[in-house]
């Protein structure tokens, strides 16, 4: 045993920070952990490669991997990779929470060794993700005393156990299927990115994360994970819809939009209805994104609303802060 900063933990851990030659044994040990889904594939890490300064760790005990954390470094702030949308601890089926103590130990070590930052930001993968309980992470927080920094709320739908939609939520569907709005699932996101930035400039004065040719450069990539579903009125016209991003436990809707005449007709709230009760009625969560601005202190409260009329309520997207 050893102790750090008061913290009493198992000892074994070697830390290698992670390059091009390591690819193959990442990717796999992603695809068989606990918790990690296909943002950490680095195939969707390193399309940004040029944005941010990639710092990611691999952890062995007894040379085998055991645990990644997706990371890159500033000069000041070692971060959870804010590319990602979380980006913590990825584990093993050998992971506990006396091991979990001595790698965040090692890794302080680590940091404090070949870096000069002052602060580590870190922002675990929601548990809605995990395919067996994966928390070790916020008790080694707790115990290395990291501070709450940030708190997004997504509203999320159990599938199994679904609410259902509110009445004004349905009456618009009622409305949507009166008009003929028709839903497809295809690869036309030219059509859709032109809703989406419109959209997103008239009401919010913003634009998407990804370009279009990000967005069909990770769909090409991810063909079965990064899909995209359009509504349509008069035949092939887009006036709404979403970019999912699919993994095992969660469907999580990446970018949703409408036009005008979408938003009159009620195209979104036909297209999760689709989605909601047909197409992804199996899967156990379906999480329809944020409703907050400026790291989560302002409340968008007519977004939310939406949301929960369709039977969504809220999770958790936490960072946090520790001092190194």
């Amino acid at each position: 045993m050893n102790r750090i900063g008061g913290v009493e933990m198992e000892t074994g851990w070697e830390i290698k920070r992670y390059s091009d030659d390591c690819k193959e044994e990442w990717d796999g040990f992603v695809r068989e952990s606990r918790n990690g889904t296909f943002l950490f594939m680095r195939g969707y890490m390193d399309y940004h490669a040029d944005r941010f300064a990639d710092f990611s760790l691999m952890a062995y005990r007894d040379g085998r991997l055991h645990a990644l954390l997706p990371a890159h470094c500033t000069a000041t702030e070692f971060c959870s990779h804010r590319g990602l949308t979380y980006g913590g601890v990825v584990t093993d089926e050998k992971m506990t929470a006396a091991l979990m103590l001595g790698l965040f130990g090692e890794i302080f070590r680590y940091l404090r060794t070949y870096t000069s930052v002052v602060k580590w930001i870190y922002s675990p993968v929601p548990y809605i993700y995990a395919r067996y309980p994966s928390e070790e992470d916020l008790y080694a927080l707790y115990r290395f005393g990291a501070r709450l920094s940030g708190r997004k709320v997504s509203t999320v739908i159990p599938s199994a156990a679904a609410w259902g939609f509110s009445t004004l939520r349905k009456r618009k569907v009622r409305c949507a299927l009166r008009e003929g709005l028709s839903i497809r699932q295809d690869d036309d996101f030219t059509s859709f990115w032109a809703v989406l930035e419109g959209n997103l400039m008239e009401r919010h004065q913003s634009r998407p994360v990804h370009t279009l040719e990000e967005i069909m450069l990770l769909h090409r990539r991810f063909p079965q994970q990064i899909l995209l579903y359009r509504v349509c009125r008069a035949a092939e016209r887009t006036v709404a819809g979403c970019v999912l991003y699919v993994t095992e436990r969660v469907v999580h809707v990446q970018y949703i939009g409408s036009t005008p005449e979408g938003r009159a007709y009620g195209a979104v709230d036909l297209l999760f209805h689709h989605l909601i009760h047909e197409t992804y009625k199996d899967v156990p969560c379906f999480d329809m994104g944020t409703s907050v601005e400026e790291g989560g202190r302002v409340l968008n409260e007519g977004l939310i609303f939406q949301k929960e009329g369709f039977g969504g309520r809220a999770v958790v997207y936490d960072t946090y802060e520790m001092e190194v």
